[in-house]
């Protein structure tokens, strides 16, 4: 049995920690209003994106001299996998999800005798498939220094992309990410962004437009774009996912601590009377021997 010191300097401990994780939540908490917001202005805009996007590829005569990152190359015998995850843990199983969807998907891929490259945005998502697939990695970024998701690391990652598309490296492109449902649901999520899925969304228009420039000149400037803006509702998601995530397990652990310092305190005075009982039971011992 641990002494009464020691079950003292452990409560301490605990309540410390328990004051950290509530903190924690704390933050979480007033993160995710901000998050959450953001990741759901964000959503219609990427829809609309690909529905300007697939309105126009309806609408173009040459079908053969499309660009290739509408119609793909013809072959999808190389795939990339860009699987995003956050710079910092203590945040539930948000990153262990998005690495389970990912290698789900490594396994089918590779059932089917096909090859495939990983780029990890997130420093987390990288240690952790870096053990098993740490050759098929080509490149690992991270955002730490960012506060908060925004276009321009969401471009960066999206002018990789394409730069390894144009140079053939690859022949279709997957992201990896996690969409945000609720604080405690969070949905693992792998979009195919490179050749651009061509599954139409329900609020579609039929409706036919007339265009200037011509639909091509248009369509090999919205593309490359679309690949950024697609990336870009990835990181904001995530970043609601996260925040969320993180909340939900900083409150477990904050009453998880609270149960802990309850049994300790018992214990502490259970440990404590039976050392009173001890001492009364040692005088009066002594004094009856006297």
């Amino acid at each position: 049995m641990a002494s009464l010191d020691d079950l003292k300097k452990r409560i301490a401990s605990v309540k410390s920690t328990q004051k950290i994780t509530k903190a924690m939540k704390m933050v979480a908490a007033a993160k995710l209003r901000k998050a959450q917001e953001s990741a759901e202005k964000g959503r219609p805009y990427s829809e609309k994106m690909n529905n300007i996007i697939l309105n126009l590829s309806n609408g173009i005569s040459d079908k053969e001299n499309v660009s290739k990152l509408l119609s793909g190359t013809g072959n999808d015998k190389v795939h990339l996998c860009v699987v995003m995850t956050s710079d910092r843990g203590l945040c539930g199983g948000f990153n262990s999800n998005i690495i389970k969807k990912a290698k789900s998907y490594f396994s089918k891929i590779s059932a089917e005798g096909k090859e495939f490259k990983i780029i990890t945005v997130g420093s987390k998502g990288n240690d952790q498939l870096k053990r098993v697939y740490g050759e098929k990695i080509i490149e690992n970024i991270s955002f730490k220094e960012s506060k908060n998701a925004n276009y321009f690391d969401a471009d960066k990652v999206g002018k990789m992309v394409i730069e390894k598309f144009e140079a053939g490296e690859f022949d279709v492109c997957t992201i990896f990410y996690n969409q945000f449902k609720n604080v405690i649901t969070q949905i693992p999520q792998a979009q195919q962004i490179v050749p651009l899925n061509n599954v139409e969304d329900e609020n579609t228009s039929d409706e036919s437009y007339e265009f200037e420039p011509d639909e091509d000149e248009i369509l090999s400037n919205l593309l490359p774009k679309n690949i950024s803006t697609q990336i870009f509702k990835a990181m904001l998601e995530n970043s609601a996912s996260e925040q969320g995530s993180r909340m939900s397990a900083m409150d477990n652990a904050t009453r998880n601590a609270g149960e802990m310092v309850d049994k300790l305190t018992i214990e502490y005075n259970r440990s404590r009377q039976a050392a009173i009982t001890k001492e009364l039971i040692e005088i009066i011992s002594g004094a009856e021997s006297l």
